[in-house]
């Protein structure tokens, strides 16, 4: 039997949306009356069609149960957890880089001080959650030892961990084991917990919530020419054969975040293709977190009128991404963010 797969179109946000779902015309995304649609994109290897929702009971019947299927999750609500409240989109998490060599802000918040009033900033600003690294992943970074990795996050993650809720970006199996026992809240793993063989053994043993990134390669190679037969589909298969695995070796839960990886092994074609269509990955039936902050694809697309901190381009994705629904967005400049959405949806309710 030929594969389809299911993308949520035509959205709905704020007032329009509720009035429309409470009066049967749109299904709501994720059990959220505040977003919702009225169109399927039915997608295959070799072909895609949209249909309003009421057409779904004229398919043949093989297709109509997939695509149900795949409508259970896409509408079912999804369960909060570590600061992180679904029904309200987005979520921010912010980013704090505590390296010298960071793609936008490396040696810029890697001292103590600077780091800790920084990640409160962001806190404060609105982010529901900071995201601490203390090693570069950007295209052509190489890997650092523990030891390093861990001197550089140590101080910042015990002193804020009564503070605020924080997330662990790293690939280490031991570097997580330290920051789940001093009280990080999930583990962002940016290799798809493929760099260290250990990493899921920690993950199983501690229960803790944790991101799933696609990542094709390492950052040494990652954007060297990378291909795909299908960048949506393939990474898609990618989520669902990760995840069947993950349960299939005893991991319950499902405070699973999965992420697509924006620029990580992908091109400017790749990034916009898997940004434009986002909403397919609602119907793995998890939360979606993208990471577009200041990425080069606004670089790519704005030419002469790019900017050290893109902040324009990562407002405007920040904004498309959140009307399809997408539940987390990890930031580096909150407060600018936060103004930019703040005014669109006052707009938007009259």
């Amino acid at each position: 039997m030929r594969r389809y797969y299911t993308r949520a179109c035509n959205f709905y946000y704020g007032n329009e949306s509720k009035l429309l779902v409470d009066n049967n015309k749109t299904f709501p995304l994720n059990g959220n009356k505040k977003i919702s649609f009225d169109h399927v994109e039915i997608i295959s290897r070799t072909s895609k069609k949209k249909i309003p929702i009421y057409k779904i009971n004229s398919l043949t019947k093989s297709l109509k149960e997939q695509i149900e299927i795949d409508l259970k999750k896409i509408r079912s609500k999804r369960k909060n957890f570590s600061n992180l409240n679904f029904l309200k989109i987005p979520n921010l998490m912010g980013v704090l880089n505590l390296t010298p060599d960071s793609f936008s802000d490396g040696g810029k918040f890697n001292k103590k001080s600077k780091g800790l009033k920084h990640a409160l900033h962001m806190f404060n600003s609105g982010a529901n959650i900071i995201d601490v690294g203390g090693e570069s992943t950007r295209p052509g970074s190489k890997a650092i030892n523990n030891k390093l990795e861990w001197k550089r996050i140590e101080k910042i993650i015990k002193l804020l961990r009564k503070k605020i809720p924080i997330s662990l970006d790293t690939r280490k199996s031991e570097i997580m084991k330290r920051g789940i026992k001093c009280g990080v809240k999930i583990i962002n793993d940016v290799s798809g917990l493929n760099y260290d063989s250990k990493t899921i053994d920690v993950l199983k043993k501690y229960k803790i919530p944790f991101v799933i990134q696609h990542s094709k390669g390492t950052p040494e190679n990652m954007q060297n020419k990378p291909k795909y037969k299908n960048e949506l589909l393939d990474i898609y298969d990618f989520f669902e054969q990760k995840i069947k695995f993950l349960k299939k070796i005893g991991i319950k839960h499902n405070n699973i975040i999965i992420d697509p990886g924006i620029g990580f092994g992908k091109n400017l074609k790749h990034n916009i293709n898997l940004i434009s269509n986002i909403s397919i990955f609602h119907s793995l039936g998890f939360p979606i977190l993208v990471g577009n902050s200041k990425k080069r694809f606004i670089k790519e697309i704005a030419g002469n009128n790019d900017t050290k901190n893109r902040i324009g381009g990562t407002v405007a994705s920040s904004i498309y991404l959140m009307m399809h629904g997408v539940q987390i967005l990890r930031i580096h400049d909150v407060n600018e963010l936060l103004q930019g959405i703040k005014v669109f949806k006052e707009i938007i309710k009259h």
